[in-house]
């Protein structure tokens, strides 16, 4: 029997695990070095309380995936197997999860969540993405809205013919006023380098086509009609309004996930580190070498197969018996990353409400924008789902942070940088200390993939890659590609297509989220 080695438990690795052993007789191992499966999108429980890294919005415009996540998690319907019909690129997409496939209620189910994000700004919220209503109206002022909607005509007008950097792609979207006020700042804080460092594929990427009179258009048909469907096809990823969601976080599909593997007869091993891929004749990978972080043992792990999610620059440093070119080494070398810190603060209460609206918030994240904050984003974990806080008379907060590993912050003890969370928060008037109950600190590592650093040399890192025939690299960090879960996950499916069509050429798998055909808004 043939044996594919899977280096990673998250979205990318179990996806290629588990369509191994659904369409082929080959055989997965999955190497992980976390405790717990799901990579990036676990589920960390701390005293009973879930938090959600990053926020893990379940939301995809395929019906294939989203008919792959609900074999796992069925909705939230008491358990019973589940037909569905979505609107998929104006045609009707049936979608049928057999009763066979729906698990066990203790295993969980998946909701479907409104979304709601809004941005904070000098004590104000206003909508996300912007919208011309009432409320923004009041929060800018007349002035400001005028000089936006100036600025945002002369840039339709007169758009930069040319896209090289981030600042040249919000302005010819939104106008250089409003890129100034709300995107600027906080795209500078989340990757640590100014907007014009950054390269205009990032936004294609990851707001593709939205712009002011997309977001108008929204607003104006939502007013006669909204789109409820799960894959909300006529609308940009931008402006969804729902998603979903299970009901425990993201760490229950991908345990779900990774329970079935090993029924299926595949093998996962936790708190395993990947140190080296050994080549063997020609450009092949034989074997892995392997160290278990609980008793420091090493050993190999031969392989037919191999597919990874690791960071590309830990996995061509790790490379033996295969020649390097020296740019391909100094590439990878150079890759950047953005660090992630989340503190979750458990609350008595809220000290701030909306001011049109004195209800409790119900966002599932509100972006902090004024400049002189290092915190990022904060997310109410409450709002993902009511099972992800133990006492739901409290209010379960994520304070999230980007930054570098090793830098000054990264290298704060747990206990300074809980206390710039919450003096932080206090100044903003989003809390008040005294009704702090509880706090912890994660750390993750290579969160992000960053365009800056070598990234513009990244084709010569990729050809590289292209030329190891049984070597697969999928995912976010094993692409160095900005994905969402959906696109994570596709890379693995087709990344298996190819095994099993014999297609050595991996240009497919690299066009998923870049191409046209792997857009979101299009059919996938």
């Amino acid at each position: 029997m043939e044996t594919a080695v899977i280096m990673g438990a998250g979205p990318a690795g179990l996806t290629v695990a588990y369509e191994l052993l659904t369409k082929t007789s080959i055989r997965p191992i999955l190497i992980e070095s976390e405790a717990m499966v799901g990579g990036l999108s676990k589920t960390i429980n701390f005293k009973g309380n879930l938090i959600d890294i990053g926020g893990h919005r379940f939301f995809s415009k395929s019906d294939k995936i989203v008919k792959w996540w609900l074999q796992f998690l069925p909705l939230q319907n008491g358990g019973q197997a589940s037909h569905i019909s979505i609107n998929y690129q104006n045609r009707s997409a049936e979608i049928d999860i057999p009763a066979s496939s729906v698990p066990t209620g203790e295993k969980g189910a998946m909701m479907v969540r409104p979304r709601k994000s809004r941005i904070y700004y000098r004590k104000r919220f206003f909508d996300y993405p912007l919208q011309l209503n009432k409320k923004t109206f009041i929060n800018l002022g007349f002035v400001k809205i005028c000089k936006i909607g100036l600025s945002y005509t002369t840039a339709r007008l007169f758009p930069l013919k040319e896209e090289k950097n981030l600042a040249q792609f919000f302005r010819n979207r939104f106008g250089k006023e409003l890129y100034e006020t709300f995107f600027k700042d906080y795209t500078e804080k989340v990757w640590g380098v100014p907007c014009e460092a950054i390269p205009a594929d990032w936004g294609r990427q990851r707001i593709k086509d939205l712009n002011i009179g997309k977001a108008i258009l929204h607003a104006v048909t939502n007013i006669f009609s909204s789109d409820k469907s799960l894959t909300q096809q006529g609308t940009s990823t931008s402006l969804i309004e729902q998603f979903l969601y299970p009901e425990k976080g993201p760490g229950q599909m991908w345990q779900a996930v990774a329970d079935k593997v090993i029924e299926l007869g595949g093998e996962i091993r936790l708190s395993t580190n990947v140190t080296n891929l050994v080549g063997g004749g020609g450009n092949l990978i034989t074997a892995v070498i392997c160290t278990d972080k609980v008793s420091g043992k090493s050993y190999e792990i031969k392989g037919d197969h191999f597919f990874s999610t690791v960071p590309l620059k830990e996995l061509i440093s790790g490379l033996q018996n295969i020649i390097i070119p020296e740019d391909v080494r100094a590439t990878a070398k150079g890759l950047a990353y953005r660090d992630f810190i989340i503190v979750g603060l458990l609350l008595r209460k809220m000290a701030v409400s909306d001011q049109q609206n004195p209800e409790p918030l119900t966002d599932n994240w509100i972006y902090l924008q004024d400049k002189g904050m290092h915190a990022g984003r904060v997310q109410f974990f409450n709002n993902w789902s009511p099972y992800m806080v133990k006492d739901n008379n409290t209010v379960w907060m994520g304070v999230e942070y980007f930054c570098a590993e090793n830098d000054g912050f990264w290298n704060k003890d747990d206990k300074h940088i809980t206390d710039i969370a919450i003096n932080e928060m206090a100044n903003a008037g989003l809390i008040s200390p005294e009704d702090i109950l509880d706090a912890t600190v994660i750390k993750i590592p290579k969160a992000y993939p960053s365009y800056t650093g070598t990234y513009d040399s990244f084709s010569t890192l990729q050809e590289f890659l292209n030329g190891i025939d049984n070597l697969y690299p999928v995912g976010r960090n094993g692409m160095h590609r900005y994905n969402n879960t959906d696109h994570s996950m596709m890379t693995a499916m087709v990344a298996v297509e190819n095994l099993i069509n014999g297609r050595k050429d991996k240009s497919n798998i690299w066009a998923i989220n870049m191409e046209e055909d792997y857009h979101e808004e299009n059919k996938s």
